[in-house]
């Protein structure tokens, strides 16, 4: 009989290369990066250059990952307790401690020198404070207090005003409203997450449902009132003449569809409501950014 010899290296090497990819949340980190690309080309008002567009993207990805990392590091205790997330490489050795740190620091001091050296000190700022905030501040305060999820608003709405503070080098009116768009839309966004994923987190212990951590009306009401302030939020471009009525009408359309999806939250309570609020809310924010990006191009 001929016996084939296996190569395990290679199979090692990939499921190593595999658990980094788990470890900065991929998925997650290209949907905050992607906040920050589409502003950054909204600021270059149709002047974008790839190379820069490139250079910015991959800060982001290395910062946000890098804040991800820093995450699960101090969350592999209570990441253990939850299904969704016991199969992480933290929680189960498939990195240790030190590895995974090592790897956080060494893309979130690249990710930054990325956005400093290559644009302006104010963004590499922006990218050490989104960081600090998310995984510093925020992951630590879930397990105290719903005050955790003000918190993440601010780390979560960072991109868009990091984005146009890269290209611009200052700040303004402008990024402040994609701002402010930004972290209101993050309350029903995360709400309606922690709603889905209640059981997980209570068996983690972490606080981020409001009115005393129940599934109930009252959530549900606070849940349209932060939608509802999307409405006018979302018009402030066009009011102020920063963008054409276009991207006015599609930002209401997506505003009143998001926010009769809170409605039937409200009527039944149930998790198959907060799961469509949760998917609508992936759906609301991109488009909603890139109609403005449409507008504002010559």
């Amino acid at each position: 009989m001929i016996t084939k010899e296996i190569n395990i290296e290679p199979l090692q090497m990939k499921a190593r290369i595999g658990s980094y990819v788990q470890l900065i949340k991929l998925r997650l980190t290209l949907l905050v990066v992607f906040s920050a690309a589409i502003t950054f080309a909204y600021a270059a008002k149709g002047q974008l250059k790839w190379t820069e567009l490139l250079l910015m993207i991959l800060g982001g990805i290395l910062t946000t990952g890098s804040a991800n990392s820093l995450n699960q590091i101090i969350e592999k205790d209570t990441d253990k307790l939850m299904h969704r997330t016991q199969n992480r490489p933290m929680p189960t050795y498939k990195l240790s401690t030190a590895e995974a740190l090592t790897f956080a620091i060494i893309i979130g001091v690249a990710g930054i020198f990325i956005l400093t050296y290559y644009f302006n000190l104010i963004t590499g700022i922006l990218g050490l404070f989104s960081i600090i905030s998310y995984a510093f501040i925020y992951t630590p305060l879930k397990l105290k207090s719903t005050f955790a999820v003000f918190v993440g608003a601010i780390a979560g709405a960072m991109p868009p005003l990091l984005g146009y503070v890269a290209y611009t080098n200052q700040f303004g009116f402008e990024p402040g409203i994609m701002f402010a768009i930004q972290f209101i839309w993050q309350f029903p966004h995360f709400w309606a997450i922690a709603w889905v994923s209640d059981e997980d987190y209570k068996r983690a212990g972490f606080k981020l449902l409001p009115s005393g951590g129940g599934q109930d009306l009252n959530t549900a009401i606070q849940i349209m009132i932060y939608t509802l302030f999307l409405l006018p939020l979302g018009l402030l471009p066009s009011y102020f003449g920063l963008v054409g009525l276009n991207s006015g009408i599609v930002a209401t359309v997506c505003g009143v569809l998001f926010l009769a999806q809170t409605f039937s939250l409200m009527r039944d309570c149930s998790r198959k409501s907060a799961l469509k609020i949760m998917f609508g809310s992936f759906i609301y924010l991109p488009v909603v950014q890139i109609s403005y990006l449409l507008d504002k191009m010559p």
